[in-house]
């Protein structure tokens, strides 16, 4: 995976956004402060968890020869009382049955973003130039 590098953007709160080969931005909304001008941090984190849990249903699918045409998934985030609550719904798009769609819905709790956020979590953090 490549490290992901951000700075100040043009616009008062805005993130400019490097993933190796790859350049967009984050924002917030006018109400706090920001131009609106990119998907929020939030906005993005809910973005990894659905689009990982995409690319890993169509990999299986594929693998196994399913008729997957297409899986929508939706993903909000809430926060109460020191807890950030996903709710993350799936469509699933194609001539499936109940067996294969109950799978699917046991790899899609295997993505590895979804592991990762379910898990335990370290960050660590180091100040340059101090």
């Amino acid at each position: 995976m490549n490290q992901v590098f951000t700075q100040f953007g043009a616009a008062p709160l805005q993130q400019k956004i490097s993933a190796g080969e790859h350049q967009f931005v984050a924002d917030v909304s006018t109400k706090l402060g920001g131009a609106n001008s990119g998907p929020s941090p939030h906005e993005l984190l809910a973005a990894a968890l659905g689009s990982c849990t995409g690319i890993t249903l169509k990999m299986y699918a594929q693998r196994k020869e399913w008729p997957l045409s297409n899986a929508i998934i939706t993903v909000d985030i809430n926060r109460t009382n020191q807890i950030e609550h996903f709710e993350r719904t799936i469509e699933l798009i194609g001539n499936l049955d109940a067996e294969q769609r109950a799978r699917l819905l046991e790899i899609a709790n295997k993505c590895p973003v979804h592991l990762a956020l379910a898990g335990q979590i370290q960050i660590s953090t180091q100040l340059l130039n101090a």
